[in-house]
């Protein structure tokens, strides 16, 4: 169960416009607008079950949740659908696995409409204008923070899966076009490596 009442959080409403996917095809939150407002909404992965089932594209949605410093985000705690069905995050399933899918070479060309975040403000990826969901780890995707952003160009090749809910690429490669990609490469260990001459001193 969370730790935060959500009943002690303000309630925002909207309108559900597309369900956000992580690079397994779970759904890990919804894009809601609110008075023409694109409002991101971040739901942890255990609650893809329960959000799918009583919720839809186009359904009003209310949401209670907290929003981290440096990102526009909202983190839910509970959502409540338009016949006041409450949803809240009880905690994951420490048995929970995710979903056996098959991922295949995917490219995308396309615009950013929205930047994605994790529950804790870090940038993950983006939404782009066709529906597809970028992800990329949030350690590599501060090296690409400004093609992430939206309405940036950006062209992407990586693996990726289609379900019910759209499309999502995890990137292996990011550039401006598909002519300027380069490699999403994982940070390298900067703890100092043991040397000779430190070995040396040490004697």
């Amino acid at each position: 169960m969370h730790w935060i009442d959500p009943d002690s959080l303000p309630e925002v409403a909207g309108t559900l416009e597309r369900f956000v996917l992580n690079p397994h095809g779970e759904v890990d939150g919804f894009v809601m607008t609110d008075k023409q407002a694109a409002i991101l909404v971040h739901t942890p992965p255990h609650m893809d079950g329960e959000l799918t089932r009583h919720f839809a594209p186009g359904d009003k949605v209310r949401v209670r949740g907290v929003r981290p410093r440096g990102a526009k985000l909202l983190a839910a705690v509970a959502v409540t659908t338009a016949g006041g069905r409450q949803i809240v995050d009880e905690g994951p399933n420490h048995d929970r696995k995710h979903p056996k899918v098959k991922h295949e070479p995917m490219s995308v060309q396309d615009r950013v409409e929205l930047s994605l975040f994790g529950p804790k403000g870090e940038l993950r990826g983006a939404l782009l204008s066709d529906g597809t969901v970028l992800r990329i780890g949030p350690k590599e995707a501060e090296h690409f923070a400004a093609l992430l952003a939206p309405g940036a160009r950006i062209a992407a090749r990586g693996d990726g899966l289609k379900t019910k809910h759209g499309r999502v690429i995890h990137a292996m490669e990011i550039g401006s076009d598909p002519d300027k990609l380069k490699p999403v490469k994982k940070p390298k260990d900067k703890k100092p490596k043991r040397g000779h001459d430190e070995d040396a001193h040490a004697a």
